[in-house]
């Protein structure tokens, strides 16, 4: 991310100066969606978000899995890519309608073994299916020298609506005193991928080394590459619940690359967020953690380290997240507040904090 976040600073700013063109059409975009994990424009009656997201690595441990349990795991990481496109889109409170599909081989000779493709194309219908959108088409393009033969690049957009227009979540609204509501994630899911294929590297066993379940964790034990294969929850139904709950949300936010530092993306001085307390860390987070020799604070401010979302509402209204989050088989904690100071997260209980500097994604902070 050090490489990487300047650039996509850059690219917000050169990207910012052809927002004109959308006049065209009778349009205008929201400038405080750019920074944002979607993009925004006016309708009129309504707004629109886009996105575009990749899943990034881990089809290469469903690859590596294959021979050891037999299945080749791509209707997860078909899951995956779709959570990570998705829950990117609903943090600016839009519902998504449609999904499209970019799926990069370095040969066509890819999709010649009918039960992984299978397995893609089911999942990735049933993943739209949880979001409530509609997949809508996408691209196959064969990529020689590019792509590595032997595997695919796994992407796709997504198009959501914010209706009423009341819905839309920028973070214009968080305030001292608001409430932090943790949901719960599944693992992984799609940060993270190369340090752990670095660590099946060089455990004797490999992917096949056993993990313990974590207290609490439900179902037996099972391998370090079968837990690193959970796939990435899709919390757009959850966020609609919220919404038609009538709870006042004041920011989303996808907890994904930079951990537990995406806490304080919204772009606003002046506010601290506080974590009172900590979720339990799902046994395969805390195997990487341990095996990769990271303290907490590298842990937190790289890994999900079990809370894959996170809703800021006043205080009022945070049972009726935790609430939400359990009508769809989801853990949440009311673990924390928004108070007034310096930009920054501080995760209490474990000592450990980041301030602003340590996150900057959007042009101007």
């Amino acid at each position: 991310y050090t490489a990487l976040d300047p650039a996509k600073v850059m690219a917000q700013r050169a990207a910012a100066a052809t927002a004109g063109a959308l006049t065209r059409f009778g349009l205008a975009e929201v400038p405080a969606s750019r920074g944002e994990s979607a993009y925004v424009w006016d309708e009129g009656d309504a707004f629109r978000a886009m996105v575009i997201e990749g899943l990034g690595t881990k089809n290469l441990v469903a690859d590596a899995v294959r021979p050891i349990t037999g299945r080749s795991h791509y209707e997860a990481v078909a899951q995956d890519t779709v959570a990570m496109i998705v829950n990117d889109l609903i943090v600016v409170g839009a519902a998504p309608q449609v999904v499209t599909a970019y799926w990069a081989v370095g040969d066509g000779a890819w999709f010649d073994d009918r039960v992984r493709a299978s397995d893609l194309v089911d999942g990735w219908a049933a993943a739209c299916a949880m979001a409530g959108a509609t997949w809508g088409g996408g691209e196959t393009p064969s990529l020689s020298g590019i792509v590595d033969p032997a595997t695919i690049d796994l992407a796709g957009a997504a198009i959501g609506v914010v209706a009423p227009k009341a819905r839309l979540v920028l973070g214009d609204r968080l305030a001292a005193g608001d409430r932090i509501v943790l949901v719960a994630s599944s693992g992984i899911h799609a940060n993270g991928l190369s340090l752990a294929r670095r660590l099946a590297e060089r455990l004797p066993d490999g992917y096949a080394t056993p993990l313990d379940a974590a207290p609490g964790d439900a179902g037996p034990p099972t391998t370090y590459g079968e837990a690193l294969l959970a796939p990435t929850p899709i919390y757009a139904a959850f966020v609609a619940d919220v919404f038609a709950a009538g709870v006042d949300v004041h920011y989303l936010v996808n907890v994904t690359g930079h951990g537990w530092r995406k806490l304080m993306r919204a772009p606003r001085d002046g506010l601290r967020y506080v974590v009172e307390a900590v979720p339990p860390v799902p046994a395969v987070l805390a195997f990487v953690q341990r095996q990769a020799g990271l303290d907490d604070r590298e842990a937190y401010g790289t890994l999900n380290m079990g809370a894959g979302f996170a809703v800021y509402v006043p205080p009022a209204d945070a049972a009726a997240v935790v609430a939400a989050a359990a009508r769809h088989g989801l853990a949440a904690w009311d673990a924390g507040r928004v108070e007034a100071g310096a930009r920054g997260v501080e995760i209490a209980p474990l000592g450990v904090a980041y301030d602003g500097a340590s996150l900057a994604v959007r042009a101007g902070g």
